[in-house]
């Protein structure tokens, strides 16, 4: 059964500080439509620009995960995406008027609760899933840590942690589906350790530090002149050491309540990944920076899949779905600009046609006549007439419009086509088509072959009636 993508009913707001800056901002979660994906609104600046999120757009994991695109950047995003994971959402837009999300109490139970708070609305489009097809791993050897990815059909995390440290450890966290997030995972908070939070503040760098959004380990004998002294930096009364080997600000959670965060992180980073997944995550020392090179090897396995089905082996011979005369009522080409002889499929997202290369054609009498190459520049004008084929069955007549094709990226010619070669193009959509502009990624085979690949722009035009005369 197919499960529908989801938003939220309404907007709704969070204000807080920034653990870093310092700064008071306020968040607010706002619908968003079918495949739009999590994106963040940097509102406080010129031109309001939106950062995916997106693994790619990673720009620091040092204290914390930091997006950056169009010339803006959000700081610790972390806890905001596990609440948009945990609560099995898919579009939804976040405006932030500041640089950084607020702290909160260093969890992502009140982003959870807002959430909840306003209600998930069911969308038509279906969402899509990853499933890990097979073993994925990441390792770093110098800080020992081991994270894995392996199938399951439904998505469940096991967590580890262990920093040599006699109070904190060695501990372990879990849960058996992400649908235990609220319960198990929401309201645990972010730790450090007295040592590092000393270096912090020394260094001014956690500016909306408070002891009520953070639980500090004290991994060092600490004298009562040390504890007095974050007493008065932190505005409290008096600070001492819980049996726990904690600073006594707060009660743990839970036990393990280090190694549920760490999971927490975890599930926010790998949202970066752009998809829902299916699998189990097994981890062992995770951070910020191994979270998000682990979602880039997630996504290169996505690519490496979508590459897969695309490169399905068709019958050219096959019977079509357009013929070459049904095709000139589509297009506007015609010999010997026309590339396209037959259409085999189409889809609301993708098009397969068939170019049958011969001697008898144009170009090759001066297009090295001693050894005859189908041009890599008509190769893509074939692709792109297939292409145009998939945007224009979008519009009600498609005489009355033109495809314009504005960018082409990432060409790749693989192979030489000869007169004799039958080439097979598939063109997918990358994205849905919005306001007449259509992305997709195109491939042409010769038999099992890859010959020639390349990412596509176009826009569709409607046909300007010449006004009729006075």
């Amino acid at each position: 059964m197919n499960v529908r993508q989801k938003t939220i009913k309404q907007e709704i707001s969070a204000s807080g500080v920034g653990l870093h800056t310092g700064a008071n901002v306020t968040l607010t979660f706002c619908p968003a439509p079918e495949n739009h994906g999590f994106k963040f609104q940097r509102i406080d600046l010129d031109g309001h620009p939106i950062i995916e999120a997106d693994a790619d757009n990673v720009t620091d994991t040092s204290r914390g995960t930091t997006l950056t695109q169009n010339g803006a950047s959000v700081s610790t995003v972390e806890h905001v995406m596990a609440s948009l994971v945990g609560m099995d959402l898919d579009n939804v837009l976040i405006k932030l008027d500041g640089p950084e999300t607020p702290i909160m109490d260093g969890s992502s139970i009140q982003f959870v609760d807002l959430l909840e708070e306003v209600g998930t609305v069911e969308q038509n489009a279906d969402r899509e899933y990853f499933t890990i097809p097979h073993n994925i791993t990441y390792t770093e050897e110098d800080r020992k840590v081991e994270i894995v990815a392996m199938p399951l059909d439904d998505y469940r995390f096991t967590c580890m942690i262990d920093y040599n440290s006699p109070v904190l450890g060695s501990q372990h966290a879990g849960i058996n589906t992400i649908a235990e997030f609220k319960k198990e995972i929401a309201s645990c908070r972010t730790f450090c350790f007295l040592h590092e939070l000393e270096y912090q503040l020394s260094h001014n760098l956690i500016k909306g530090g408070d002891l009520n959004n953070a639980i500090v380990i004290v991994d060092k004998e600490v004298t009562k002149d040390e504890l007095s002294h974050l007493a008065k930096l932190f505005n409290r009364k008096d600070i001492d050491v819980a049996p726990q080997g904690i600073l006594n600000n707060m009660e743990l959670r839970y036990q393990n309540e280090p190694a549920r965060h760490k999971l927490l992180d975890m599930i926010g980073d790998l949202a970066l990944v752009g998809m829902h997944l299916k699998g189990h995550i097994m981890a062992a020392r995770p951070g910020h920076a191994a979270n998000v090179a682990f979602a880039k090897k997630i996504k290169a396995a996505i690519k490496k899949e979508k590459n897969k089905k695309i490169q399905k082996v068709y019958d050219p011979s096959a019977k079509p779905l357009y013929d070459v005369v049904q095709i000139m009522d589509i297009l506007p080409h015609r010999q010997p600009f026309l590339f396209v002889d037959k259409i085999l499929e189409l889809s609301k997202n993708h098009v397969v046609g068939v170019k049958n290369v011969t001697m008898n054609e144009e170009f090759f009498r001066g297009h090295f006549p001693g050894a005859p190459v189908f041009p890599g520049v008509i190769q893509i004008e074939a692709m792109a007439q297939v292409g145009g084929i998939l945007v224009l069955s979008t519009v009600p007549d498609p005489r009355n419009y033109l495809t314009y094709f504005l960018k082409i990226d990432n060409v790749r010619f693989r192979a030489q086509v000869l007169p004799g070669d039958t080439i097979v193009f598939r063109c997918d959509l990358l994205e849905p088509i919005r306001r007449g502009i259509a992305q997709m990624k195109g491939v042409g085979m010769v038999g099992e072959k890859i010959v020639v690949e390349a990412e596509m722009m176009a826009q569709i035009s409607k046909i300007k009636q010449a006004e009729p005369a006075q």
